[in-house]
C-alpha cells in the first residue's frame, strides 16, 4: 500500500552521506522535529536526476528555507559512497543525501518500480514528499517516465 498524506513515515534505517563517511540514521529520528523537503530519484548519475531533479532543488534551496522548510534530502536506491559522490560533483551542502541501498525506504512507502529492463532492478519511484515531524504533509508522485510534479518549481507551489 502507498503511503498517503497525513501518514507517519515508516520506521527503517537509511543511510546518510556525510564528509566523515555512511552514518545509519532512523527514519524516525531523522524527520523528527523538523519540516523535510524529501526528494526520491530512480537513481544517482542518471540523466533526469542529474541534469534537473537535483540542480532544482540546490538552485531552489534558498526559496525552500524561506517558505518553512528547516532541511532538504534526497534519496536514493544507491549506497552512500555513490550518493555522497553525487552531492558532491552535482549537488551542494544544503541537500542531505539518504541513501537507501536495499530499497527498504521506498518499499515501506510502496513506491517501488521494477527497473530490470534498464539493469537496475528495484527501484524508488521519482516523487516528493513535504515531511512535517514524521508526517507527510504533501506526496507527489510521477507517472512514469515524466519529471513534473517531484520537482522544486512544483514543490515551491504547494507551500
Amino acid at each position: 500500500m502507498t503511503i498517503s498524506v497525513g501518514d507517519r513515515i515508516p520506521e527503517v534505517t537509511l543511510v546518510k552521506a556525510t564528509p566523515e563517511g555512511p552514518q545509519q540514521v532512523s527514519s524516525s529520528e531523522y524527520f523528527a522535529g523538523k519540516r523535510v523537503a524529501l526528494f526520491s530519484v530512480p537513481g544517482a548519475f542518471t540523466p533526469t536526476c542529474s541534469a534537473k531533479h537535483l540542480p532544482g532543488f540546490v538552485e531552489k534551496a534558498d526559496e525552500l528555507r524561506a517558505k518553512g522548510i528547516d532541511e532538504i534530502a534526497c534519496t536514493a536506491v544507491n549506497d552512500a559512497f555513490v550518493m555522497a559522490e553525487w552531492n558532491k560533483l552535482a549537488g551542494s551542502a544544503d541537500i542531505t543525501m539518504l541513501a537507501d541501498g536495499n530499497a527498504d525506504f521506498v518499499e515501506a512507502l510502496g513506491l517501488t518500480m521494477d527497473a530490470s529492463g534498464f539493469g537496475m532492478g528495484k527501484r524508488g519511484q521519482r516523487f516528493s514528499l513535504i515531511v512535517n515531524d514524521g508526517v507527510v504533509e504533501q506526496l507527489n508522485v510521477e507517472d512514469p517516465g515524466d519529471f513534473r510534479v517531484s520537482s522544486a518549481e512544483h514543490m515551491l507551489a504547494q507551500l
